[in-house]
């Protein structure tokens, strides 16, 4: 299985600390030594770095972790190889476009029969069962709202209704992004946590370094992270169910949707 780390904030913030925990699950505390990547948007657009190596090992990843690349929605993937070779055209996180902005997508987890599904408008560059999944939703949201709905909470309860119906193929649990909110899905393990006023001390399950948000953030400032299993051992991490769907904006759950 791979593993995912999302970030919303209501602030164009960095997401150093987190990618430093992760990375050392790319290959050295943990086995998904199978590629990497990271998308951080930037208004309606995204700029993303992928690499086949191993995060442990990867100067790409090193410059994540240096460089404090601000943003407000980000999305990061490491890879544990089952479905499509090791390559750069298979790690993700994957993106297109709909409605004038990039669309980003990362997965955990494995699909039976997903090829299948028919595709039109959307094809995937890669061999890999998540991206033909991306590309099934975004055909399907395109299909079903040319344009982007008046009503936000359509678009996020069809989200969720695609969700569920990948669900039966296997594993899909997700992150994603329309570049104005980040979605969540819950297919096996995922939880999130929050950082907000009055902070504190974080320390890093996978290196033991340890980050005082008292002296990184302001008091409006609010983060919330993210990832397949929790990267600090002293928060108090939200465990999903399986089966919830999670719509997090500025940094705070704003919509859920939970297992019928």
């Amino acid at each position: 299985m791979c593993e995912l780390l999302g970030m919303s904030a209501n602030v164009p913030t960095d997401i150093c600390f987190s990618f430093s925990g992760l990375k050392e699950r790319g290959g050295q505390t943990g086995p998904h030594k199978d590629g990497w990547g990271i998308s951080l948007y930037e208004g309606k657009a995204s700029r993303s770095f992928h690499d086949p190596a191993p995060s442990i090992s990867s100067e790409v990843a090193d410059l994540i972790e240096r460089h404090a690349i601000k943003s407000k929605i980000i999305i990061s993937h490491i890879r544990q190889a089952n479905r499509g070779k090791v390559c750069l055209e298979n790690t993700h996180p994957f993106t297109r476009e709909l409605w004038g902005c990039s669309w980003v997508f990362a997965h955990n987890g494995q699909l039976n029969g997903i090829r299948k599904k028919t595709l039109r408008f959307y094809h995937p560059v890669g061999t890999t069962d998540s991206e033909y999944a991306f590309c099934y939703m975004m055909d399907r949201i395109r299909r079903r709202f040319p344009k982007r709905p008046a009503k936000q909470k359509d678009l996020w309860c069809y989200i969720n209704r695609l969700a569920r119906e990948l669900n039966i193929l296997g594993v899909f649990s997700f992150l994603l992004s329309d570049s104005r909110h980040l979605f969540a899905y819950c297919s096996n393990q995922m939880s999130w946590v929050t950082r907000q006023y009055p902070f504190t001390e974080a320390k890093l399950i996978d290196t033991g370094e340890v980050m005082d948000f008292r002296e990184k953030f302001s008091t409006h400032d609010k983060v919330t992270v993210i990832a397949s299993h929790a990267l600090t051992e002293n928060e108090n991490w939200n465990l999903m169910d399986k089966g919830d769907f999670v719509v997090f904006k500025n940094g705070q759950a704003i919509h859920k949707a939970i297992p019928n």
